[in-house]
């Protein structure tokens, strides 16, 4: 049932903000140099790599890091707007497509991010597949402390119900939650 809500998603997005996200790519591209689509490798279901796609809001050619590790400066004008209303997750929809994440779920994590990787290993999170926002998120936690996220992580789990992530749907698109902040 979970796939299947995850597909229609992902078919709604292409179908009906297709147009919109072509223009917000073209806008990246446009605003400042580099590519429209940022891919970066992420842990997923069973500790597995996997190349995840954002749309760009950072300057080209900044260091890998956490998002709340970043400094605020190297965010380019329209990434803080893409970031604040979420549209910089929305080429996660192809990630859908190929079955590596969902739409809720525990967010995923960089590699490098080896606190988080152990808490969450210790909790049990990595037997479900990442999603685009989940429990963690609405509520305002982030990545800056591996322990308190692993236990919301392992909390969502837990809790995980087709009503759940409904909720957890609406509450996203009502903007609440920051997700990772970046720095000052």
């Amino acid at each position: 049932m979970k796939r299947g809500i995850d597909l229609l998603f992902a078919i709604a997005v292409i179908v009906v903000m297709g147009w919109a996200l072509l223009i917000v790519w073209a806008l990246i591209r446009f605003g400042s140099p580099g590519p429209g689509i940022f891919a970066q490798d992420r842990v997923g279901q069973h500790g597995k790599t996997f190349t995840c796609y954002k749309f760009r809001t950072m300057q080209d050619g900044t260091v890998q890091l956490g998002t709340h590790e970043v400094s605020q400066s190297a965010v380019t004008p329209i990434g803080r707007f893409l970031r604040r209303t979420k549209i910089d997750e929305l080429p996660q929809v192809w990630n859908i497509f190929k079955n590596e994440i969902s739409l809720i779920g525990p967010r995923p994590g960089l590699p490098v991010q080896t606190d988080l990787f152990q808490a969450r290993q210790a909790r049990g999170v990595f037997e479900v597949k990442p999603g685009i926002s989940g429990l963690a998120q609405v509520n305002d936690i982030d990545m800056s402390d591996p322990e308190k996220l692993a236990k919301w992580d392992a909390r969502y789990i837990r809790l995980q119900s087709l009503i759940l992530d409904l909720k957890l749907v609406l509450a996203t698109i009502r903007g609440k939650g920051q997700g990772d902040k970046t720095s000052a």
